[in-house]
């Protein structure tokens, strides 16, 4: 558990294997003004992070911010019964096992939002990613929107790859194959990203990767240099 800011944490958790690679896994917990525990992609649960995290407040939410973080839910679901849990459309969709309180629209109206904005990143035929800022540490909160992998996480022909795909460390971005999707909608991907960057973050926490701690609004200017912002 690492405080990255008041009030918020980030608890790196183990790799799983995703297209043969390993996929680093981190969750992102905000603690409210109400005291309440906002959780951003859980991870795996076991009794150390359950302790540290019940050390910080009551876990209140509980977010699958796309259809490729979903894995943990239910074991979180099962020891927070209390706890609300929002996906996007498609995650909702996926996990019908799971119980959603309400979908990740963008024109939903959420408990936190005072406190967290949020942005729901479309245009690709294939996924769709719920963006979050957290308003009061300016900073944002992503999944695989960006991909900023240490290149020693990997051996060298995943390195290889992961540079060609462009998600290796300092210069990671939008993985090339969901890329790809965004072809024929650019101008609506552009016109999220414009929306990101007009909150002006200071940092970038991201599940997979190196936080961006500095120069944030620099970083996704180039991560998003093929929109053609």
């Amino acid at each position: 558990m690492i405080e990255v800011q008041p009030n918020i944490w980030i608890f790196d958790g183990g790799n799983v294997s995703f297209l043969s690679f390993p996929f680093s896994t981190r969750m992102t917990v905000i603690r409210l003004v109400s005291g309440d525990l906002w959780v951003h992609s859980p991870i795996e649960l076991n009794e150390e992070v359950q302790q540290q995290v019940e050390s910080l407040g009551n876990v209140r939410y509980l977010i699958a911010p796309n259809s490729l973080h979903h894995l943990f839910i239910k074991q979180w679901q099962d020891a927070y019964p209390q706890a609300l849990t929002y996906g996007t459309a498609q995650v909702v969709n996926k996990r019908q096992d799971l119980k959603f309180e309400n979908c990740l629209a963008q024109s939903a109206l959420f408990p936190w939002q005072d406190e967290i904005e949020h942005l729901l990143f479309t245009g690709s035929s294939v996924m769709e990613e719920s963006v979050f800022w957290h308003r009061k540490s300016q900073t944002l909160i992503v999944t695989d929107l960006i991909e900023n992998f240490d290149p020693q996480h990997f051996k060298p022909l995943q390195r290889n790859i992961a540079k060609a795909i462009g998600i290796l460390a300092p210069e990671g971005k939008m993985p090339l194959d969901w890329r790809l999707t965004f072809m024929l909608n650019k101008p609506l991907a552009r016109k999220h990203i414009a929306t990101i960057i007009a909150w002006q973050p200071e940092r970038i926490i991201l599940a997979h990767g190196r936080i961006i701690e500095k120069e944030a609004v620099d970083f996704l200017q180039r991560s998003f240099r093929w929109v053609g912002i």
